[in-house]
């Protein structure tokens, strides 16, 4: 009994280093103008992530991450907590987290 608990713990642990995620982002305070698009499209592809990221009209930074869960969650306290060197971040929203089966977008790239 013991020895199938294990497997399938071990198993699950596993899978979910493997498992897709995908999700918005929203990072609200001083983030424009300070490289922050720059910042995080090198740290996506840093982190080997698929994804895009763009200025708002509203001062915001919004975008989309995909891929490795553990990876994506690295991203998330990166857009949360360190951003680029020059930008204050007030608050982080992160949105429509859902998981895939394979990567929608390649690569990591600025939209205008």
């Amino acid at each position: 009994m013991f020895v199938s608990v294990f497997l399938f713990c071990l198993l699950n642990f596993v899978m979910s280093k493997h498992k897709l995620t995908s999700v918005d982002f929203e990072i609200f305070g001083n983030v424009q103008g300070v490289c922050f698009r720059m910042y995080t499209e090198d740290e996506g592809r840093a982190l080997e992530l698929s994804g895009w990221v763009k200025n708002t009209r509203q001062g915001t930074v919004i975008g989309q991450i995909q891929g490795p869960l553990d990876k994506v969650n690295n991203m998330k306290h990166w857009l949360e907590h360190v951003g680029s060197p020059s930008s204050r971040i007030d608050r982080a929203v992160f949105s429509n987290q859902r998981d895939i089966s394979k990567l929608e977008i390649h690569g990591f790239s600025t939209r205008y």
